[in-house]
């Protein structure tokens, strides 16, 4: 069935259309069906350079919004989170594994990138979570993002427990093409088991350590992994037959691991 826009819906589409093409002309009365205003917007960002961006097929991202959201969808943090403003978006919070001067999803017009905003708090891994909603950079969901937003990767709403207010979004990589690529990649971040048993197999210090994303010496690489999220790189090497690793993250931040455990760590501030 076809769906009315009223007139406040229409003059602020009109002034988006306007605003890239000069499409002035829209009636202010007349019915479109979604898919005939989504062909029409698609249309108007085409035209200024700022189409849909390559995601996954439609058919497929239907069936990732059944499959996450179609039933109350409990999972749990994989990695322990930074919870920070979302770029000037007061309706939203950032996750986001690296502190904010480390956040890479928006450049500034000098190509710099572009910082959040400061740390508001810390999710630990193996926080119970809930999938809200999942949104993929089609033409409809950009023409509602602001540009200064990760506007045209894929996001992924969360709640927290019984957390009230904005909601928490995690932004997954560009160029996802495909279910399975997704869920690959969701998996990296969010866990279907708890992980309760495997962390309260470690220490207190290490537990503590994950839960206020520090990494310490002795800890393990799996438990770095939580506390710090994954690296930008790893170098590798062996000398006689100790595993020596290197996992760079940023510009800064370096932890050398030893047979898979930390043997000394660099943050670019003074070490406790």
């Amino acid at each position: 069935m076809a769906r009315s826009i009223d007139h406040r819906s229409t003059s602020r589409l009109e002034v988006i259309l306007t605003n890239a093409v000069e499409l002035s002309f829209l009636p202010r009365s007349r019915c479109f069906s979604r898919k005939a205003l989504a062909r029409l917007l698609c249309g108007a960002l085409l035209s200024t350079g700022c189409a849909s961006y390559p995601t996954v097929p439609q058919d497929d991202r239907a069936n990732l919004v059944r499959e996450l959201t179609g039933k109350r969808r409990d999972v749990f943090l994989r990695l322990s989170f930074y919870v920070m403003p979302f770029f000037g978006d007061p309706s939203k919070k950032l996750l986001a594994t690296v502190p904010p001067e480390e956040v890479r999803l928006v450049k500034q017009p000098s190509g710099e990138p572009l910082n959040p905003g400061p740390v508001e708090a810390i999710l630990p891994a193996g926080t119970r979570v809930e999938i809200t909603k999942v949104e993929f950079p089609a033409a409809l969901a950009l023409s509602e993002r602001s540009l200064n937003t990760p506007r045209a990767l894929p996001w992924i709403y969360l709640r927290a427990g019984s957390r009230d207010g904005a909601p928490l979004i995690l932004v997954l990589k560009a160029g996802i093409r495909s279910q399975e690529e997704f869920v690959a990649e969701l998996e990296r971040y969010l866990s279907d088991a708890d992980l309760t048993p495997l962390m309260s197999s470690w220490s207190d210090v290490v537990q503590l350590a994950v839960r206020t994303k520090t990494a310490i010496i002795d800890m393990s690489g799996e438990a770095l992994e939580m506390a710090w999220g994954y690296p930008d790189r790893k170098e590798i090497s062996f000398v006689d037959s100790v595993r020596n690793e290197q996992w760079i993250y940023g510009k800064q931040r370096r932890a050398y691991l030893a047979d898979g455990r930390v043997v000394q760590r660099e943050t670019g501030k003074e070490e406790p």
